[in-house]
């Protein structure tokens, strides 16, 4: 059985050690083929093409985490309807209704945090 395990297992273990290896070759050649001439310019801070005008570590207002955070959450839940969108054809009477019952959910979500005003920014 030890070695069955092993025999099973190999592939995967190969895939990590060549993975690495990539990586790590990768990372050295780029540090020694790149040319090395850091200049005030290329060094200094970049923000949409003029001088940055506040230090980076000030807070952000909790707004901005929120928009990013309802993007992040209605994109994935979008992206969960692709699957069903491939096989509307084969699921069934209940499987359909219940992709409605999801759509739905997700509608009166969104309605929720837009009359709520989450996604407004002052």
């Amino acid at each position: 059985m030890s070695v069955y395990f092993h025999n099973q297992y190999l592939p995967i273990v190969w895939l990590i050690v060549v993975s690495i290896a990539i990586a790590v070759v990768l990372v050295i050649a780029s540090y020694f083929l790149a040319v090395q001439s850091p200049d005030p310019e290329k060094v200094s801070a970049y923000e949409c093409g003029f001088q940055p005008y506040s230090d980076a570590r000030e807070k952000f207002e909790v707004r901005f985490f929120l928009v990013a955070i309802l993007f992040i959450l209605f994109d994935l839940e979008i992206t969960l309807l692709v699957p069903f969108a491939l096989v509307i054809n084969q699921i069934s009477l209940m499987g359909f209704w219940n992709v409605w019952l999801f759509v739905i959910l997700l509608t009166l979500g969104l309605v929720f945090e837009w009359r709520s005003g989450a996604l407004e920014w002052q």
